[in-house]
C-alpha cells in the first residue's frame, strides 16, 4: 500500500514539475514574438483493481500543447498581408502627392508665369527685356518638368531597390521555413510524435513574417510539414524544399525589376504582375502600375502638349528678322521596347502625330500569324482596350504612328509602346536668341489710303498649311461695288468664303469673290474678315511681315493656348489635364490613407482574439506558479508520508 502511495505521490510530484516549467517557460517568454503560451495536458494514470474497487495511482503529463488557433493564425496573416500593402502604397503616393501639390513652385504656378510672359511679350512685342522674360519663364517651366520626371525616375529606382529587397528576404524567410518543417518533422519522430511547440512557433512566426511582404496561404501536410503558396497559388516552400526567387529586369521594360523564379535547371521565369498580391511587395508593385507609371505618363503627355501646340504655333509667326518662327520646345519621341524574349529582329519606332490625342497608357504590340500574314494587335494597357489589329506599317493609334526602323518580326514577338513616359525628362528650350522669338504674324493687312468707304480688312491669321504655301507675292484687293466683288485673290488658289452660320462656299483660282460684310476670307492657309461697306475702287493690301518689330500678334495666339482645349481630344486645357492628375493622384492617397487606418484597426482586433488565445498572461502565470508550487509541496508530502508508513511497517516487522 505505502508503495502504491509513493508512486502515486510520485507522479504527481512530476505532474506538478512539468506543470512549473512549462509555465516558467511561459513567463519567460512572455515578451517573444510569435511565442504561443504552453501547458502541459494531465491526464489520470491507470488505476488498479481491488478487492474494493479500482484505486488511483495518480497523474502523468500526456503532452505539452499550444494555445493555438490556427484559424485565427491564418487570419492575422492575410490582415498583416493587407495592411502592409496598404502601408508601402500610402508611403509612396504621398511623396508624388507632396510632389505634385507644391504651390508655391510647383509646375501649375511656373506654366501661368509662362504664359504670363507670353501675354508680356504680345503687349510690349519690341521690348528686348519681355522677350527675354519669356525664354527665362520658358526655361523655368521646362526645368521643373525635367525635374519631376527625374523625380518619379528616381521614384522607380527606389522601388526596384526594394523589390529586390524584398525577393532576398523571400527567399530567407522560404529557406528557413523549409529547414524548420526537416527540424520540425525529425524532432517529432525522435519524440514519439510529441511536438516541438517552439519550433512551430518560430515556424508560425516565419510565415507570419512573410505574409507581411507577399500573400501566402499555408497547407499542412499529414506529416505536420508546411507548404507555403504565394496568393495565387505559386509554390514558395514544399516540404524541405524551397523555391528561389530572383528580382530581375522585366523583358518588356527593361526599366523596371519583376519578380522571376528561379527554376531546378537555373532557368528564370518571369512571373506576371497578377501573381504578386498582398504585403509590401504587392503594394509596391500596384503602386508603380497603379500611379508611378500613369504619373510620369501624364506628367511627360503634358510636356509634350505644350510643346506640340507652342511649337505649332510659334512655327506660324515670324521674328524680329521677318523668319518664320522655329521650334521653341524640344519635344520627346515616343519609346518602343522590343521584349528581350522575341526570336525576330524587327525594331519599331514612333512618331507622334497629335499631341490632343495622346493618353496618358502605355501600349502593347503583339505579333501572330493568321494564314501566312503577320498580323499586329496594339492593345492600350490602361483599360486593356483594343486599338486595332494591323497587317501593315505604319500602325496609328491615339495619336503616335509606329513604322518599321529594321528587321523583321516573328509570331509570339511582342512590343511596349510608351509614348509620353520621357515627355517631361526630354523637354528643353530651344530659341535663346530674343530676337527670334516669332511674335508677329507673317502676314500683315492694310487698307488704301484713299478709301471712300467703311470697309476695313481686319487681321490675317495662318493655320498650320502656311509655311507649306506661302504667300508669293503682295496682294492688292479692289472692290467693284457694279458686281459687289473683291479681285485681285492669287490665281493659283482657290478662296473659301465663310459665312456667319457656317455656310462655306469655295471660288475658282483667279475668280471675283462675292463680298459679305463678316465673312472669314480663306487662302493659301491664310484666313481674314472684312467688315464695312466698301466703296467702288477701294483698296486692302495683304502682303508679307518683314519686320514684325511692333506686331504681337502670334504672341497673342501663344498666350490664347493657355485657355484652349488641347489635350484629351479637345476636353481639356493644359492647367485642367495637370489639375485632374493632383486630383487623382490627392484622391487616390487619400483612399489608401482611409483603407490603412481601417485595416489597421481589423488587423488590431484579430491580433487582440489571437493573443487572448495565444499570448501568455503575466498575473494567469503568477497564479499558475502558486497554484502549482502548492501541488508539488502536497505531493512531497503524500511522498513523506508513504515513506513514514513504510518506515511504521518496518518497525513492526522488527
Amino acid at each position: 500500500m505505502s508503495g502504491n502511495l509513493f508512486f502515486t505521490g510520485l507522479s504527481g510530484l512530476n505532474v506538478a514539475r512539468t506543470s512549473l516549467m512549462t509555465t516558467a517557460h511561459n513567463t519567460a517568454n512572455v515578451y517573444t514574438t510569435g511565442y504561443s503560451r504552453q501547458v502541459a495536458e494531465v491526464a489520470t494514470n491507470a488505476a488498479v483493481a481491488t478487492g474494493s474497487g479500482y484505486v488511483g495511482t495518480g497523474a502523468g503529463v500526456t503532452t505539452i500543447s499550444r494555445s493555438y488557433d490556427r484559424y485565427l493564425t491564418a487570419q492575422l496573416a492575410t490582415a498583416q498581408s493587407s495592411s502592409a500593402a496598404l502601408n508601402s502604397y500610402g508611403t509612396e503616393i504621398n511623396r508624388i502627392d507632396s510632389l505634385l501639390a507644391d504651390k508655391t513652385s510647383g509646375i501649375s504656378v511656373l506654366m501661368q508665369t509662362f504664359f504670363t510672359a507670353v501675354q508680356g511679350v504680345a503687349n510690349t512685342p519690341a521690348d528686348s527685356a519681355a522677350r527675354q522674360q519669356l525664354i527665362s519663364s520658358a526655361q523655368s517651366l521646362s526645368n521643373k518638368f525635367r525635374a519631376t520626371d527625374q523625380y518619379l525616375s528616381d521614384l522607380n529606382g527606389s522601388v526596384n531597390d526594394q523589390i529586390s529587397g524584398s525577393v532576398s528576404q523571400i527567399n530567407t524567410y522560404s529557406s528557413k521555413i523549409a529547414s524548420l518543417n526537416q527540424q520540425i518533422s525529425m524532432m517529432t519522430a525522435v519524440a514519439g510524435g510529441q511536438p516541438p511547440n517552439d519550433l512551430l512557433d518560430q515556424r508560425d512566426q516565419l510565415v507570419s513574417d512573410l505574409s507581411q511582404i507577399v500573400d501566402v496561404k499555408v497547407l499542412e501536410q499529414d506529416n505536420g510539414k508546411y507548404n507555403v503558396f504565394m496568393g495565387n497559388g505559386q509554390s514558395l516552400v514544399t516540404g524541405d524544399q524551397a523555391a528561389t526567387m530572383k528580382a530581375v529586369p522585366s523583358a518588356a521594360d527593361p526599366t523596371r525589376t519583376t519578380v522571376a523564379l528561379v527554376g531546378l535547371a537555373g532557368n528564370v521565369s518571369e512571373l506576371g504582375s497578377d501573381v504578386i498580391t498582398g504585403g509590401s511587395l504587392g503594394g509596391l508593385m500596384n503602386f508603380r502600375t497603379q500611379t508611378l507609371i500613369p504619373a510620369q505618363n501624364a506628367i511627360g503627355r503634358l510636356a509634350m502638349a505644350v510643346s506640340g501646340a507652342f511649337n505649332e504655333q510659334h512655327g506660324l509667326g515670324v521674328d524680329l528678322n521677318g523668319a518664320l518662327g522655329t521650334d521653341f520646345f524640344t519635344t520627346a519621341t515616343p519609346a518602343v521596347f522590343s521584349n528581350a524574349k522575341n526570336t525576330g529582329n524587327m525594331v519599331l519606332s514612333g512618331v507622334v502625330t497629335d499631341t490632343n490625342k495622346l493618353s496618358t497608357s502605355d501600349y502593347s504590340v503583339q505579333v501572330s500569324n493568321v494564314a501566312g500574314t503577320l498580323n499586329y494587335s496594339v492593345t492600350r494597357l490602361s483599360d486593356k482596350q483594343s486599338m486595332g489589329t494591323f497587317t501593315s506599317f505604319p500602325i496609328s493609334f491615339d495619336g503616335v504612328s509606329l513604322t518599321q526602323a529594321s528587321g523583321t518580326a516573328q509570331a509570339g514577338d511582342s512590343f511596349l509602346v510608351q509614348p509620353t513616359r520621357t515627355g517631361a525628362r526630354d523637354m528643353d528650350v530651344l530659341v535663346l536668341d530674343p530676337a527670334k522669338v516669332a511674335a508677329a504674324s507673317p502676314i500683315v493687312t492694310g487698307n488704301g489710303a484713299g478709301n471712300q468707304g467703311s470697309g476695313k480688312l481686319g487681321k490675317a491669321t495662318v493655320d498650320p498649311t502656311y509655311p507649306a504655301t506661302p504667300l508669293a507675292a503682295n496682294l492688292t484687293l479692289s472692290y467693284d461695288s457694279a458686281t459687289g466683288t473683291l479681285s485681285g485673290f492669287p490665281a493659283t488658289s482657290a478662296v473659301t468664303v465663310t459665312l456667319a452660320n457656317g455656310t462655306a462656299t469655295t471660288y475658282a483660282a483667279g475668280a471675283p469673290v462675292p463680298y459679305t460684310a463678316g465673312a472669314q476670307i480663306s487662302f493659301d492657309g491664310l484666313s481674314m474678315a472684312m467688315t464695312g461697306m466698301p466703296a467702288n475702287g477701294d483698296t486692302f493690301t495683304i502682303g508679307k511681315n518683314s519686320g514684325g518689330v511692333s506686331d504681337g500678334s502670334n504672341a497673342l495666339l501663344l498666350g490664347a493656348l493657355q485657355r484652349q482645349s488641347t489635350m484629351g481630344n479637345g476636353t481639356t486645357t493644359f492647367n485642367g489635364a495637370y489639375s485632374q492628375l493632383v486630383s487623382e493622384v490627392g484622391n487616390k492617397a487619400m483612399e489608401i490613407k482611409v483603407a490603412t487606418k481601417t485595416q489597421e484597426s481589423v488587423t488590431s482586433q484579430i491580433k487582440a482574439s489571437q493573443q487572448s488565445i495565444s499570448g501568455v498572461n503575466q498575473d494567469e502565470e503568477t497564479a499558475n506558479l502558486l497554484m502549482f508550487q502548492q501541488m508539488y509541496q502536497a505531493n512531497a508530502k503524500v511522498i513523506q508520508t508513504a515513506s513514514t508508513i513504510f518506515d511504521a511497517i518496518l518497525g513492526i516487522r522488527s
